[in-house]
């Protein structure tokens, strides 16, 4: 047995299809003229990368935390409240107290944040600024 004679144990049932070298349908074989579609190994861009390519390019950090803003309450608005002890649930949310204003009576400020002036003020006043 030589080289050339040895065969495959199951023989193609079909032959594979050549395509461009004329017979029947001409030169082009049914492919139509030119174009990305008559050409050999061809592939169509997936419609995705039109899309990705009409966003504009981000450039930077996206992931920046930015400060959150919180309501804020003067020291005359909690003159006028009857309460002596303060918390987030006074005014239903977090609030920061700031040095506005004057205050006469003792206060006792739980885990709220409060700026210097305000600070200031309680503790001249008697009162006292708690973290819990």
């Amino acid at each position: 047995m030589m080289l050339h004679e040895l065969q495959p144990h199951t023989p193609r049932i079909y032959s594979k299809p050549r395509v461009g070298r004329s017979g029947k349908r001409g030169t082009t074989s049914g492919r139509g003229q030119k174009g990305q579609k008559a050409r050999a190994g061809r592939r169509i861009r997936p419609a995705i990368r039109d899309y990705i390519q009409r966003i504009p390019k981000l450039r930077g950090h996206r992931n920046v935390k930015r400060a959150v803003k919180m309501p804020v309450v003067n020291i005359d608005d909690l003159e006028k409240r009857s309460e002596e002890i303060i918390t987030a649930a006074t005014f239903g949310s977090v609030v920061k107290i700031l040095g506005m204003g004057t205050l006469t009576r003792k206060i006792t400020v739980v885990g709220l944040p409060v700026s210097k002036s305000a600070r200031a003020a309680i503790e001249k006043a008697g009162g006292k600024i708690t973290k819990t």
